[in-house]
């Protein structure tokens, strides 16, 4: 059953003791069933499309904490927010997410789950994934509209950040052709390009430039 998405759960910022305080982030307090995985004793009982889904089956055997260091030392998010928001955007119904499904079955859908969540563990890891994206977003676009950076050093900044992303699409099992990759990047630079011409009009909407003292007004030439 779906579970309606309009039912958010407070999130953990740091994702340490979401699951009952186990810092792999799968405790039993935070969890469905700590008995193990659903099906543990055939394929009866998940889903179909639990059995075929296999977005995460290229770290086949990798463990939790490997993934997480690996995003910690390059994101805000956690490996659980990053699966978990994965699973709801893949199983996301007419109706809702199916966080119930999601729960139930995480240790059949990603590799370095070993345990079951609720429904509302689920939804705290999504809120917190969304939560920490337009933390992240805001971050982001000051230092980008504020002329921190130079033109090459904001470009070194999207490259790194698409880098990462792209590895991420490429774990869960995109194919990205080089073409693809080069169409992306392009696309990137001129969106950054133009958020960083537009934001220096901006700057000196209503305000007084820095380097004649003149004051503008907006929509001023």
């Amino acid at each position: 059953m779906a579970e309606d998405t309009d039912d958010q759960v407070d999130s953990d910022p740091d994702d340490e003791t979401a699951a009952g305080g186990d810092p792999s982030g799968e405790g039993t307090s935070g969890t469905a069933d700590s008995a193990g995985p659903p099906g543990a004793g055939g394929t009866e009982s998940v889903p179909t499309d639990v059995q075929t889904y296999d977005k995460f089956s290229k770290i086949e055997g990798g463990t939790y904490d490997q993934a997480n260091e690996f995003l910690r030392e390059r994101t805000y998010i956690t490996a659980r927010e990053w699966a978990i928001a994965r699973l709801c955007a893949d199983f996301r119904t007419e109706t809702g997410v199916e966080m119930t499904k999601i729960g139930e079955n995480l240790p059949n859908l990603v590799p370095f789950m070993t345990d079951t969540y609720s429904p509302q563990a689920v939804n705290q890891a999504r809120a917190s994934f969304e939560e920490k994206v337009r933390t992240a977003g805001a971050t982001f676009l000051y230092g980008a509209m504020s002329d921190f950076f130079a033109a090459d050093e904001l470009d070194d900044v999207m490259y790194e950040a698409t880098e990462v992303a792209k590895f991420l699409l490429e774990i869960e099992g995109v194919d990205l052709t080089v073409e693809e990759e080069l169409e992306a990047e392009e696309r990137i630079s001129e969106v950054m390009r133009d958020v960083r011409e537009h934001s220096v009009a901006l700057r000196h909407d209503e305000l007084e430039c820095p380097e004649c003292g003149h004051r503008f007004e907006a929509g001023e030439e």
